[in-house]
């Protein structure tokens, strides 16, 4: 099935959050980042800058369309990330080396219209691990890229970087937990140090590891 075919038949559905399946669905917002990120990985020139300016553009642009930036931050988050991964599934590859690029234009397209960034950074790391536990790819390498990029979005646009580390890196953590405890360990050990003078706040919000009886 060519691109063209599959923007055509995917831009009338309705968003959806992850779960089996939610690739086959995407809105207008995950399509247009589809095509985009399947153009880029193909080239790869200048690929991470293409692919955060695509994403920060469709989110802004979308979140203004729909008149309602508070309540549609969640869905076209989960949209936008959704048609990264399916664009990853389509060129056979790429997911954990888009997810940094894709959390940093997802932050930066919902700071451009004052969205709720706290709430976008918890649904965009959250977004990227369960879909990384989906296709069976690193879920700790994905939880570590998409916190990178919120904070490389929170120090671009002069938000609360630990504030926005923190929600992204609890994100990550409810995400994993959904999928397995092995899961929740690899992404811990992935975050403990996510960001050098963050490891304190990521930490915070990181399950301990148990330790054991007698120790």
């Amino acid at each position: 099935m060519t691109d063209e075919h599959e923007t055509e038949t995917m831009t009338a559905t309705t968003p959806q959050s992850f779960g089996a399946g939610a690739t086959a669905a995407l809105g207008s917002a995950g399509t247009t980042v589809k095509a985009g990120i399947v153009q880029g990985l193909r080239g790869m020139d200048e690929i991470e800058t293409e692919i955060v300016n695509l994403v920060r553009n469709t989110v802004a642009n979308t979140l203004q369309a729909t008149g309602s930036v508070a309540t549609e931050t969640v869905t076209v988050t989960r949209d936008v990330v959704n048609g990264a991964i399916a664009a990853a599934e389509d060129v056979g590859g790429g997911l954990v080396n888009a997810t940094r690029a894709v959390a940093k234009g997802v932050i930066l397209g919902v700071a451009d219209v004052g969205g709720d960034l706290v709430k976008a950074a918890s649904e965009t790391a959250s977004a990227a691990v369960l879909a990384a536990g989906r296709v069976g790819a690193d879920v700790g390498l994905v939880a570590k890229r998409a916190v990178d990029g919120v904070v490389d979005a929170a120090r671009e646009s002069g938000g609360n970087v630990g504030q926005l580390a923190k929600a992204a890196a609890q994100g990550a953590v409810e995400a994993a937990g959904s999928i397995s405890t092995a899961a929740v360990a690899t992404v811990r050990e992935f975050l403990i140090g996510v960001a050098e003078g963050l490891k304190e706040v990521v930490g915070a919000v990181l399950p301990k590891p148990r330790q054991a009886a007698g120790a």
